[in-house]
């Protein structure tokens, strides 16, 4: 049996729980408390070995007006955020097998041949470069880190898989400013494969079998995790931590490290803003929140070749 006793004299009010076998009861005993002091006090008396994570979710959800449950709540969701029973050796593999499914469909995903165009990638990999070398990638040793240009201008998008394999579409490149523009966005993806956001999102989205699936190399799984890579909608914690990443990533190189409050300055401007964008944080609140960043961490590169930039994107 569980018993809690909840009391949050700040919001008026004193919640009990009782847990007794299958049979949960929860009572909200109402009071006034406009002089009492904000206070929230949680007692667990008795608690029984099984279902204990469940009973606390279910009563965390029921008193979700208390303050402390709210914190609690929240600490619970950001290291569910945080878990990834996968390990980086599985983010590599499943890199691959996506990358394989990739270079097989370039009716959907036509990639510029990189013998074709070897100034532009050398320009690319030179920023990539930049990045790696920062002394901040966890992975910078274990994963490929290999580029790849979509031929594609109407679509203003990158990704990186599992494993570091990085695609950028030519819409964007062309979009851009500047080469710090090109970079922050550049570090904010690689951040994604970096921290392995995808696989702990695509746990949660997709299932854990289905991810074994394509790391074994099962095609249907592969196509499967490729479309919803495209697509992906992180959580906003994740793509707020790539945003916290990307100005680590370019903090102690010469360039602006808040290269990517750029493109979110861009895309502020557009009618119809890309639909990986839509549950994405506020570009307005972005902006403000790397550029504060990058104050706070000192960071004192100013560099942005936009001379060079434009000359590149010439070659395109």
């Amino acid at each position: 049996m569980i018993f809690i006793n909840e009391r949050c004299s700040h919001y008026g009010f004193q919640n009990t729980a009782h847990f007794h076998e299958n049979k949960i009861h929860i009572k909200l005993d109402h009071h006034n408390s406009s002089n009492k002091k904000n206070v929230c006090t949680t007692k667990l008396l008795k608690m029984s070995k099984t279902s204990l994570f469940f009973h606390f979710v279910f009563l965390f959800s029921s008193l979700a007006s208390c303050e402390f449950t709210k914190k609690a709540w929240d600490t619970t969701s950001d290291a569910l955020d945080k878990a990834n029973l996968f390990s980086y050796e599985d983010d590599i593999e499943l890199g691959k097998q996506v990358a394989g499914e990739i270079k097989n469909d370039p009716q959907t995903y036509p990639v510029l041949a990189e013998k074709d165009h070897m100034e532009i990638y050398n320009y690319l990999y030179s920023l990539r470069d930049v990045i790696l070398n920062s002394g901040k990638i966890t992975y910078r040793n274990e994963f490929e880190w290999k580029l790849h240009i979509i031929k594609d201008d109407e679509t203003l998008n990158a990704f990186a898989t599992p494993g570091g394999y990085i695609y950028v579409y030519t819409g964007l490149i062309k979009f851009l400013d500047s080469e710090d523009q090109l970079l922050g966005v550049l570090a904010h993806e690689m951040a994604h494969s970096d921290q392995r956001h995808s696989t702990r999102q695509l746990s949660k989205s997709l299932g854990v079998a289905l991810l074994l699936d394509a790391v074994l190399g099962k095609r249907d799984a592969v196509e499967q995790i490729l479309g919803a890579l495209v697509s992906l909608q992180f959580t906003r914690g994740h793509e707020e931590e790539a945003d916290e990443f990307s100005v680590q990533y370019l903090c102690p190189t010469p360039y602006n490290a808040a290269g990517s409050a750029g493109f979110f300055k861009k895309m502020e401007d557009q009618p119809q803003p890309p639909e990986f964008l839509s549950t994405h944080p506020n570009p307005a609140n972005r902006v403000q929140d790397i550029q504060t960043l990058a104050s706070t961490l000192s960071c004192g590169g100013t560099r942005t070749n936009k001379t060079k930039y434009d000359k590149m994107k010439k070659l395109l």
